[in-house]
């Protein structure tokens, strides 16, 4: 593929709570998908402290290898946000009060009932070698820089503000000015109910005729892998009936277009059979409902999840008997169908999952390891049960055990 097809990017993080693991940078992997998704290939994450030269050699590096660099961080009010005297460095230019920013920040402080204080009014202070890019989700603007047929474009870094602008204004500004040609094409859809392996052998043929410049990606997570075909120089016809071809080859493990979360995945199987969810969780502690709630518009289906950690919660609120509890344990295939069947009482719905496990990093013993989980489906056709040993910290077990009970509920629902 050819750079007029696939245009190149480089993302720098800013920030001394980043480097110290105060904060966990979700800013590159927003940006990378995003901006993914029309075309543009990563080719490096640099992350940085709030340290001048430490930004500007990042900075140029990153410029040296991409056609666009994107930076998070930096640009707030206190006295640690230096990015701006480091790109002006770079770029040149001075200081200058923006009177749309100024707006913009009076607008945002006055629509919450707060006192603007004059360290924020200066942020409305912004090169005047750059182009501003009002932000809608806060304060500090987004700064728009070129040079040498490169573009730079500086973001802040709180997270849902990066992920506010880089998915509307920023990546549509992105797209006008390097005027894409629109020979680069992705289609991505989600298969379950297979391995990897068994897709990878049923798709090897198609997988080998394919032409050249297009590619297809497996990109598995727990129950779910998505496939996504991406395609240089080939007409929109003739990528239509690739995409169309590759879905029918899914056949029953076709589960729709996108790249679709187990949620997401289950609460479309439910809203066709006309049927409600809920959850009871212990050792997942909200996962599960996080999850299905991540999913816009899912009122209609989920009703609601009963987190009973302690063992007099899963007999209070879920009924879960006494008896079970002792001589078994709550992390046991008896209690976990106790817990999906008492959700399903107390909140009404026509299905349930229900999660209950050792997380870690303690509690585990020899008999139950750290990373046993049993979870649960519960159906108007019966309930089912089945034992994970998951791996990894504690919330990798409880992420897979969350995603991992919803989908043994639309195994439940498809059999």
């Amino acid at each position: 593929m050819s750079t007029d097809d696939i245009r190149t990017l480089s993302i720098v993080v800013i920030g001394d709570e980043i480097l110290l693991g105060r904060v966990t940078d979700t800013n590159s992997g927003t940006i990378s998908r995003v901006l993914g998704a029309r075309g543009w290939e990563t080719r490096g994450v640099r992350a940085v402290g709030d340290n001048a030269s430490d930004i500007r050699a990042a900075i140029g590096a990153a410029m040296a290898e991409a056609d666009l660099v994107i930076t998070t961080g930096g640009l707030g009010p206190t006295r640690d946000d230096i990015t701006k005297g480091v790109l002006m460095g770079i770029f040149g230019g001075k200081l200058v009060m923006d009177p749309s920013v100024t707006e913009n920040i009076e607008c945002f402080f006055a629509g919450r009932g707060l006192t603007l204080n004059e360290l924020t009014r200066q942020q409305a202070l912004v090169p005047d070698s750059c182009r501003v890019i009002q932000n809608t989700f806060g304060t500090a603007p987004v700064m728009w820089f070129e040079k040498d047929g490169k573009v730079l474009v500086a973001m802040p870094g709180v997270p849902f503000e990066t992920r506010g602008m880089i998915e509307g204004a920023v990546a549509d500004a992105v797209e006008a000015h390097f005027h894409p040609h629109g020979r680069f094409r992705r289609a991505e859809m989600t298969a379950t109910g297979i391995t990897e392996s068994a897709l990878a052998e049923r798709l090897a043929d198609y997988e080998d005729s394919l032409p050249a410049g297009t590619h297809l990606a497996y990109l598995p997570s727990p129950g779910i892998i998505v496939l996504r075909l991406d395609s240089a120089g080939t007409d929109a016809a003739a990528f239509k009936a690739l995409a169309e071809h590759l879905r029918t080859l899914l056949g029953d493990n076709y589960s729709g277009e996108g790249a679709m979360s187990a949620a997401a995945i289950v609460l479309e199987v439910l809203r066709r059979r006309s049927m409600t969810l809920c959850a009871a969780e212990s050792c997942t502690g909200g996962r599960v409902a996080a999850a299905v709630t991540a999913v816009a518009g899912c009122s209609d289906v989920f009703h609601g999840s009963i987190v009973a950690y302690a063992n007099s919660a899963k007999r209070n609120l879920l009924g879960v008997s006494a008896e079970s509890l002792a001589s078994e344990g709550a992390v046991s295939e008896t209690v976990v169908r106790q817990m999906a069947e008492g959700a399903r009482r107390a909140l009404g719905t026509d299905c349930a999952v229900a999660t209950s496990g050792i997380a870690g990093p303690d509690g585990g013993t020899p008999q139950k390891p750290v990373g046993t989980v049993w979870i649960a489906a519960a159906t108007p056709a019966g309930t089912c049960a089945q034992l994970l040993h998951l791996r990894g910290d504690r919330e990798a077990i409880a992420s897979g055990a969350a995603a991992r009970a919803l989908m043994l509920l639309m195994k439940q629902l498809t059999l």
